[in-house]
């Protein structure tokens, strides 16, 4: 209520209090806030099964808005993209069923180690900084994700530059030839991921790639014990952009080392066609991290079934 933090219980002195302002107050004091039915997901794929979310409760966190999934024993915990303790809300109500999951092939341990393993060799990072993170607020997320496969009909066109050089007595001749290169073919896609949250950013995900789908197994509930989900709250219409834009890059890289034997090549035009396109919805693992220093948070993130590891680390000038 006095600076609008996110105030936490304090064992020791048995009440709420504010890491901000260091203000306190009895729990009675706190105003109770409404509860807000959580947005539907909108997948057209599988319906869940007659009582299989009976056990899985929701919490939205009030400081990011994150809206996370998690089984009925999680009474408490702290969101896992800005670290903040949330209190889970309510039962888990009716939503789209996600088709695929793969599970978490590394542990906490894992993460911890990895994360050690990213700021090792680092000669600029700050002194005391991995000794100041609390490791144990590492979470375990399983990320929604929608996958996009199609078929596609790609027509690229090139510039491209020939240059010949030669001296004489007098002078230094450059000779440029340039041409208009062209290729079209049909290329195939399979399960092109778009990461599915606007609370994690879109590069963090993309630089935890790749994941092995053909690891992924029918959604189960089980799969959730230990673990967090989140909610998508970007419609597959929304990331139908993103996607896109992914499919014509990766086409045009693919056009454009079949074109060789110049001296400079350049991108000028690209049109796909997309054909007998297809989507899924996916959880996919991803152990998540969140810590501040000098008042900045640094937000990482390990890929939960290769290991992949990515961040960016703060530089002491």
């Amino acid at each position: 209520p006095c600076c609008g933090g996110a105030v936490e219980f304090d064992v020791g002195v048995q009440k709420l209090k504010c890491p901000f302002c260091d203000t306190e107050f009895d729990i009675t004091e706190m105003p109770q806030e409404e509860i807000t039915e959580p947005a539907q997901w909108s997948s057209q794929s599988t319906q869940w099964g007659a009582g299989e979310t009976d056990e899985m409760n929701v919490y939205i966190c009030k400081s990011c808005g994150g809206e996370i999934v998690a089984d009925a024993t999680t009474g408490a915990t702290s969101c896992p993209y800005c670290g903040n303790q949330v209190v889970m809300k309510g039962q888990f109500s009716g939503a789209y069923r996600p088709d695929l999951i793969i599970p978490f092939k590394l542990d906490k341990k894992a993460a911890k180690e990895a994360f050690k393993k990213h700021l090792s060799g680092k000669k600029f990072t700050p002194k005391g900084f991995l000794d100041d993170n609390k490791l144990d607020e590492i979470k375990g997320i399983y990320v929604p994700y929608w996958l996009f496969s199609c078929d596609a009909y790609a027509q690229m066109t090139f510039f491209g530059e020939k240059k010949t050089t030669w001296s004489d007595s007098n002078y230094h001749y450059t000779k440029t030839d340039t041409y208009d290169v062209y290729r079209e073919g049909s290329v195939s896609f399979d399960n092109v991921p778009v990461d599915a949250s606007q609370k994690i950013d879109d590069k963090l995900m993309e630089s935890i790639e790749p994941f092995n789908i053909s690891q992924a197994v029918d959604f189960n509930t089980a799969y959730l014990a230990g673990y967090v989900a989140d909610k998508f709250d970007v419609s597959v219409n929304d990331s139908m952009g993103r996607a896109n834009t992914r499919l014509t890059n990766t086409a045009a890289d693919a056009f454009k080392s079949s074109v060789l034997n110049y001296d400079e090549i350049k991108t000028t035009r690209a049109n796909m066609n997309i054909m007998s396109g297809v989507y899924k919805y996916a959880l996919l693992p991803v152990w998540l991290v969140n810590t501040t220093w000098n008042g900045k948070t640094y937000t990482y993130a390990m890929n939960g079934q290769t290991g992949k590891f990515v961040g960016d680390i703060p530089t002491d000038y």
